[in-house]
């Protein structure tokens, strides 16, 4: 007896990804792709045009991938998302979750687990690889930066001093360095220097 067939959409700016993805499901006879986009835009208006069992979307694609989860699911609260990234920090993979992603699929993913996450999402279930699972599993043991925290982590990635940071927060210099403590401790981190890495670890840099 035949598999039922899942129809997919994919939207990535990134042709080749496009090109891979379409070559693999269309090797898959219980696979059928019914169209592809290359930004947000367009990725609501192909799950609005065909109604898919399921959508992979590009983080980063232009309009933003969480944006095109949000949107979609506010139309279709039952929308199955699969978020595309080549980020395996922990807060992308929250973020994505939180907007409404069912899976979280890495770009250098082999075929075989993109065929199996596709299907584990048609068919209503989650997938996250081990590894970003574990990541996530321990974010919860961690203390989440507030949004002020994530501006001023901004600022000292991008190696400016605290009087520097001062001015473009508007804030004080004191106010500054308090800020920097609580970042050093909650990331478990001793200088500035570790804490822009573990930033651009776990996608911090890109929490909003």
């Amino acid at each position: 007896m035949d598999k039922p067939t899942i129809s997919l959409v994919i939207a990535d700016d990134h042709p080749l990804i496009l090109a891979g993805l379409a070559s693999l499901f269309a090797s898959e006879p219980d696979l059928v792709l019914l169209g592809q986009g290359v930004n947000a835009v367009q990725a609501v208006e192909l799950y609005d045009r065909y109604l898919p069992d399921l959508m992979l979307v590009d983080l980063n694609m232009p309009g933003g991938g969480l944006e095109a989860v949000a949107a979609t699911r506010r139309k279709h609260p039952d929308a199955r998302i699969v978020i595309l990234s080549s980020y395996e920090g922990d807060e992308n993979v929250h973020r994505a979750m939180q907007a409404g992603a069912a899976a979280y699929l890495l770009k250098q993913a082999g075929y075989e687990e993109i065929l199996y996450c596709v299907r584990q999402v048609a068919h209503n279930r989650r997938y996250l690889p081990p590894a970003l699972a574990e990541k996530l599993a321990q974010r919860i043991h961690t203390s989440p930066l507030s949004r002020r925290e994530l501006d001023i982590l901004a600022h000292l990635s991008a190696g400016k001093s605290n009087k520097l940071i001062a001015r473009d927060a508007g804030i004080g210099v004191g106010t500054v360095k308090y800020h920097i403590n609580n970042i050093l401790s909650k990331l478990n981190v001793s200088c500035r220097t570790e804490a822009a890495c573990v930033a651009q670890q776990r996608g911090l840099l890109h929490s909003f």
